[in-house]
């Protein structure tokens, strides 16, 4: 159990204690509608109890009664007029507008005791949306398909959030209960148990995590806690959360907590954090430092604990390593540059922020490779000329998780195209065998293992006044795009809020038994089962002092990194539709080849279109 300031506690004598922080309230009640109070005969079904909350320092309230116990459902009457959910509720049985439930964190008898988590270097992430991930769309369905995906070569699951969101369906950024998994996919212990059955199997699991705002239906803190948010700043969402403002000590605290909620009561390998870029934060330390240093001060070394970041302004500052090489702060970060020069290359496509790749993908693709990001500081055309990042070549590799597909990129297109719609299969085995076999850990995007070709597309189930809203930004939004710059062409992008739209977006796993998608998925488990094999091992240590990356062409690359264990790893690859001759490797040394060992070995000078070959020798040797 964390235990924390906020929301119900159950005691161990019973009772079960309550607290809010409304510092704009001037009378807090708690309000009961089922429980041990409404189970007495005199009260009519359905009438509440009411229990006036005492008014202690700093804007809290607080009550403990005996009036209430494990399962009651329990809401907060503010000045005695609206009754509002707990905004730390830890279950939401009714959705966002129905009462808070009193859950025991105790209850849930784990079996991962000898569970102590994977080092980073093991780390294989599969990114999935447990709504669509089956078709039945729960924690218990995903918890059947863990075999699978140990077996397919995946060390670490990494869920969209699943703070509990309005609605039936939703992607997960718009949580407004961010300590309450969402009923839809099931209840607390639900969740607890496909985290249990993940450790049974060696799998690490992940959540993603937002911390920038919240959902714009069923957040109800402005009525009783304005001082949440700040007009000092402005998000894409609109005012931003005080992070740095009067009376930020107590918002601060929240998101503290519930990091640490996660990764204590649901035993979490690790969190994700939602595009941190949007949080506005003049305080030091700011309150992404404050919350590593939290959770790092808490698990210590005794569990192997791992904060992610995404993060478009590139700021290496935040996964500095110290004197042992560990993770200061933030052990990676999702990096969108070797996404983007990889797609541009393989689709041709230049609009929005692919066009500051277009110019070069190659030498943006190669300084990924060796240094991280493309964007150190440089000038993006996409944002305005801005300067967009910071320096990163002293990062080793393991900083940079790297991808081809994930629900941004997949997503946030207008109709939601995977990859290998939008690419010739030669392309995209590519790029898949230069990522699999790179030092930087990749993710793969649920259904990608088996070239999935249904779309991902952007959903969600809001009341009737906000979805039309969100149905007219959503098209608005690609306005600025050629292809859509008529209004009638903007009709065909989805309607996020038609079910349609959702239930096209549902795995259909019997597609997977399909030759052509039976190909995709040996190709996959071969590139992951080489490099459990020959690749992890020798991942730890790694440094940033010894890579490099030389332009062989227009098109084609090599990069070179000295591994953990003194061994050289050498990376050649062609992504253009020209062979390029005269390549100086040692066929002996041959770990992969895209075109085959064999064709390597009689054409040892000659590098085919669209070809990787990987080689891994002794310092010195694989060159």
């Amino acid at each position: 159990m964390h235990k924390m300031p906020f929301g119900a506690a159950p005691l161990e004598d019973g009772r079960v204690r309550f607290r809010l922080w409304a510092p704009a309230a001037r009378q807090v009640e708690l309000c009961l509608s089922r429980g041990n109070a409404d189970s007495r005969p005199e009260r009519r079904a359905g009438e509440p109890t009411l229990l006036a909350m005492d008014a202690e320092p700093e804007g809290w309230f607080g009550i403990t009664t005996g009036l209430a116990a494990i399962g009651s459902q329990y809401r907060f009457r503010i000045d005695g007029e609206m009754r509002v959910p707990d905004p730390a509720s830890r279950f939401q049985p009714n959705d966002v507008h129905g009462p808070s439930e009193v859950i025991d964190p105790l209850a849930w008898a784990w079996q991962d005791a000898g569970w102590h988590g994977r080092s980073w270097e093991e780390t294989i992430i599969y990114e999935l949306h447990v709504g669509s991930f089956t078709p039945h769309g729960t924690f218990a369905a995903a918890q059947e398909k863990l075999d699978y995906l140990a077996e397919l070569g995946i060390t670490a699951i990494e869920l969209m959030p699943v703070a509990d969101f309005p609605g039936k369906r939703n992607w997960g950024y718009d949580g407004a209960y961010l300590f309450a998994p969402d009923s839809h996919y099931g209840r607390p212990e639900a969740l607890k148990a496909l985290v249990d059955a993940a450790h049974t199997r060696g799998l690490m699991v992940f959540l993603d995590v937002v911390y920038n705002h919240f959902g714009p239906e069923g957040n109800y803190l402005h009525v009783y806690a304005p001082q949440f948010f700040t007009q000092r700043h402005t998000t894409p969402w609109g005012a931003a959360i005080n992070y740095d403002g009067p009376q930020r000590d107590w918002v601060r605290q929240f998101f503290v907590d519930n990091a640490l909620y996660w990764l204590e009561e649901f035993h979490l390998d690790g969190l994700r954090l939602d595009a941190v870029h949007t949080i506005m934060d003049d305080s030091r330390p700011d309150i992404l430092t404050q919350l590593a240093q939290h959770v790092h001060d808490r698990f210590g070394r005794s569990r192997h604990i791992h904060l992610i970041l995404e993060n478009d302004h590139n700021a290496a500052h935040y996964l500095t390593r110290d004197a042992e090489a560990r993770p200061r702060w933030y052990v990676a970060q999702w990096n969108d540059d070797i996404h983007h020069a990889l797609h541009v290359r393989l689709t041709g496509e230049s609009g929005g922020y692919y066009r500051d790749y277009a110019d070069d993908p190659i030498r943006h693709l190669g300084r990924c490779l060796a240094e991280g990001f493309a964007y150190q500081g440089e000038p993006s055309v996409y944002r305005g000329d801005q300067a967009r990042g910071e320096p990163s070549a002293h990062l080793p590799p393991a900083a940079f998780v790297s991808f081809l597909q994930n629900h941004d990129q997949v997503g946030n297109r207008a109709f939601g195209e995977r990859i290998t719609l939008l690419a010739k299969p030669q392309r995209v085995r590519a790029a898949l065998a230069l990522l699999l076999l790179a030092p930087s850990p990749p993710l793969l995007f649920m259904g990608q293992e088996w070239g999935c070709a249904q779309p991902f597309a952007f959903f969600c189930d809001f009341g009737p006044d906000l979805a039309a809203k969100v149905v007219a930004g959503r098209r608005e939004e690609f306005a600025r795009f050629a292809q859509f710059r008529d209004p009638e062409s903007r009709q065909r992008i989805p309607d996020p809020t038609d079910r349609t739209t959702f239930e096209r977006s549902v795995l259909d796993w019997p597609a997977s038994n399909l030759t052509e998608h039976k190909r995709w998925l040996e190709l996959h488990r071969e590139l992951l089962a080489l490099r459990r094999r020959e690749l992890i091992p020798r991942l730890g240590n790694i440094s940033a002092r010894h890579q490099d990356c030389t332009r062989l062409s227009e098109t084609a690359l090599s990069a070179r990194w000295l591994l953990g264990d003194d061994s050289q790893l050498l990376l050649l690859a062609n992504f253009g539709d020209e062979p390029v001759t005269r390549i100086d490797l040692n066929p002996d040394q041959v770990l992969y080849a895209t075109h085959g060992e064999e064709s390597v070995r009689l054409n040892a000078d000659v590098l085919p279109p669209w070809s990787v070959v990987w080689c891994l020798g002794s310092q010195g040797t694989a060159t």
